[in-house]
């Protein structure tokens, strides 16, 4: 069987994401063999697939428990013979596990690094032989990772052990050069092949708000019946959080590492088997759990570096459906995580809150930074994070961040950032009067300020290396500090940051704002539900959100355009396909649709559903630049009789009339999207001319060879004409 036979076989898919199909060769040519992928970016595929195809077992490492069960449940679903050894299960199915390894009856067996080294198991994989060790999470071998866990050191010396020294493949998701070059050498891959993927999640909207009560706010944002996780810095918020919800009458759960096993595993299987809908956790939740419906993670305390905020945002939209992730900010996490940065001896990891502190305030593009701190190139605007969504602007605030600068040498102490807040005010307290504060010619200079705003502002000063946080949480001057006061530096400060109440803006989404038919998604929703139910497994490995979405919005009849449906194979096909089609057969016939409908219907939705964000204003057109003529070649559309690509569907709708903006508001992409799928039916030769519409200004811009003051979509456009 040839590998996209294997995928649509076993996966239901028709084809690879990038850059799946070049590790999986790489793999099943034995090659040792390093892959960084996001969290939803498809990894367990990486080396499920491989086990499947290569002759003999395949051992995945992984850390926890619950992420064996998930994928192993996952794989029998799907027919394909797995299974997992951990502390779980008592002797028998232990027992029952080893005899089948023996016998060749396991393709994918899941371990624990600590089981690895056990004379026993060493001494049966020598008999097996097994031809791959697949290592996820792979970050957890390396010191400079931000999970790192002794037993991974063990992979090497088990490969070692081994007669017969199999390929190795390690994953993660996060991963920066320092733990790479970690990662290789501790496991002692051989000439490794490298693959580093876009660490791009377009569909995952990125907000950072700072609301004057976190709760009221978080209330807004829950969306309704969708699942959700709470991440939360310590044990004690998450407790207090949990129970805060549960009592304003919210389906929730807890889960941090002070519960036991049992309290912890109710709580995941609750979550996977949506019989609740948020999850309030620590970091210590996650790591391995492919629930794809996961439409919103909230951080309500600033992580301690970006590593653990990247994976763990990357655990919404794992569908591929529009997601939020939202990070709550106060000015008291600047003050926290600053006394942490001088007190820790740690550089790496004094390095790496600071980077975090840098995202928490930083007033560009949330997406772009991201991206530039892994290493990749990201334009400055990504059309879907809270500053290009013009959630907030930029101000210059350099004069209050002298006042503040001034105000703190003139109390000759390192005071904390209550009482200079008070001072800048102009509060009349005993403290204030018994040092004489009140006497200071700095005193009062903010008093139009709130003292809420003013801790803000001197948050930023802080975050921005002005003031040191010593010890005792007092603020010292820092020899930066002086270039603020010369005005050698500028203090921008976001404007979101000055303001007071809860002035969230926030996009409810649900997978059913992709759909056709809402009344016919939830049906099948129910019977997902219902077959889940009847074999004890989360709804997702039935089918997840985004193969519904397909089914309703292309209304399959039969087997054969079933199978057509992203995420369903023959496999799944046979199983699940006749419950779901009885359901999509009466829906069409009650609702008497027509063949014209659902073949438009079918037309509409060739490529697998993104729904990547909802603009509330779409302009139509523009004064600058405007489409006056489009010639397309439909003898091109003869090479595709199935299944129309993505990029033609958007030369279609431009070939109607159509604008760049209002084909980005009807297939739910982005501008920057769509240009890209022009340039492609340019070059596949479906687009022959495009002739435009330019102002005088635009005209003239371009004839002076200026065009710097162009819109940047306006000048692709122009570019594609040419």
């Amino acid at each position: 069987m040839q590998i996209h036979q294997a995928l649509s076989h076993y996966f239901g898919y028709s084809s690879f994401r990038e850059p799946q199909e070049a590790i999986i060769q790489a793999i099943l040519h034995k090659k040792d063999t390093l892959a960084i992928l996001p969290t939803g970016g498809g990894k367990s595929l990486c080396y499920q697939l491989p086990a499947i195809l290569l002759p003999g077992l395949t051992i995945v490492i992984s850390p926890l428990i619950s992420l064996m069960k998930d994928q192993v449940d996952s794989l029998r679903a799907q027919q394909i013979p797995a299974a997992y050894l951990n502390s779980s299960l008592d002797s028998h199915n232990y027992q029952e596990i080893l005899t089948a390894v023996h016998q060749k009856q396991v393709k994918l067996l899941y371990v624990a690094p600590e089981r690895l080294l056990q004379p026993g198991f060493i001494a049966l994989m020598n008999q097996v032989q097994p031809q791959l060790v697949a290592v996820d999470e792979a970050h957890c071998v390396s010191q400079w990772g931000h999970d790192f866990r002794p037993s991974y050191r063990q992979i090497r010396d088990f490969v070692q052990a081994l007669d017969h020294r199999p390929s190795l493949s390690a994953f993660t998701a996060t991963a920066s050069e320092l733990v790479r070059q970690d990662i290789c050498q501790q496991l002692d891959l051989r000439d490794p092949l490298v693959f580093i993927s876009s660490f791009d999640r377009p569909n995952i909207q990125l907000s950072i708000q700072e609301p004057a009560d976190k709760f009221t706010a978080l209330k807004d944002l829950l969306p309704s019946k969708e699942p959700c996780i709470i991440y939360c810095s310590s044990r004690k918020g998450v407790d207090q959080l949990g129970i805060a919800l549960q009592k304003a009458g919210y389906q929730a759960a807890c889960y941090h590492a002070g519960l036991s096993h049992q309290e912890r595993q109710k709580a995941q299987d609750d979550f996977l088997f949506d019989r609740i809908q948020i999850m309030v956790a620590t970091n210590a939740f996650g790591m391995g759990i492919d629930k794809s419906d996961v439409r919103l993670v909230v951080h309500y305390n600033m992580p301690k570096d970006i590593e653990n905020y990247y994976q763990e945002i990357g655990r919404a939209g794992r569908d591929g459906l529009a997601s939020q992730a939202v990070l709550f900010f106060a000015s008291r996490d600047i003050l926290t995580a600053k006394y942490f940065i001088e007190e820790s001896q740690d550089q790496y990891a004094k390095d790496r809150l600071e980077a975090m502190i840098r995202y928490a305030r930083h007033s560009g593009c949330l997406r772009q930074y991201l991206l530039s701190y892994f290493g990749q190139e990201a334009p400055d605007h990504c059309g879907n994070c809270s500053y290009c969504l013009g959630e907030f602007k930029v101000r210059d605030m350099t004069r209050e961040g002298q006042m503040i600068l001034s105000c703190l040498i003139r109390m000759k102490a390192p005071y904390g950032m209550t009482l200079l807040a008070e001072v800048l005010k102009g509060s009349q307290n005993q403290k204030i009067r018994q040092h004489h504060f009140d006497q200071l010619s700095t005193y009062g200079l903010l008093k139009d300020l709130s003292l809420t705003t003013i801790k803000h502002l001197i948050s930023q000063v802080i975050a921005s290396n002005y003031l040191l946080v010593n010890r005792h949480h007092g603020l010292e001057i820092s020899p930066k500090a002086l270039r603020l006061l010369q005005g050698k530096d500028r203090l921008a400060i976001r404007e979101n940051l000055m303001v007071t109440s809860n002035r969230l803006r926030y996009n409810h989404t649900s997978s059913q704002d992709a759909v056709l038919y809402p009344d016919l998604y939830q049906l099948l929703k129910d019977l997902r539900l219902k077959l889940a139910q009847e074999e004890n497994l989360p709804a997702y490995i039935i089918f997840n959100n985004a193969s519904l979405v397909d089914m309703t919005n292309q209304l399959p009849l039969n087997d054969q355009e079933f199978q057509r449906i992203n995420g369903v194979g023959p496999v799944k096909a046979d199983k699940y396909g006749q419950a779901f089609l009885d359901i999509i057969q009466t829906y069409y016939q009650d609702k008497g649709l027509s063949l014209d409908q659902r073949q438009a219907n079918l037309l509409k939705n060739q490529a697998p559903i993104t729904h990547y964000y909802q603009n509330e204003q779409v302009p139509i057109d523009t004064d600058s630049v405007s489409i006056q003529k489009v010639v397309l070649n439909p003898m091109i559309l003869e090479d595709y009789p199935d299944r129309m690509p993505s990029h033609f569907l958007c030369g279609q709708l431009l070939g109607q009339g159509l604008s760049v903006q209002a084909i980005a508001h009807k297939r739910h992409l982005r501008p920057e999207q769509v240009l890209q799928q022009l340039e492609r039916c340019k070059q596949a030769g479906y687009l022959q001319e495009l002739h435009l519409k330019l102002s005088p200004q635009v005209q003239q811009a371009l004839k002076n060879g200026d065009s710097s003051q162009l819109d940047p979509l306006d000048l692709r456009l122009i570019q594609l004409s040419q």
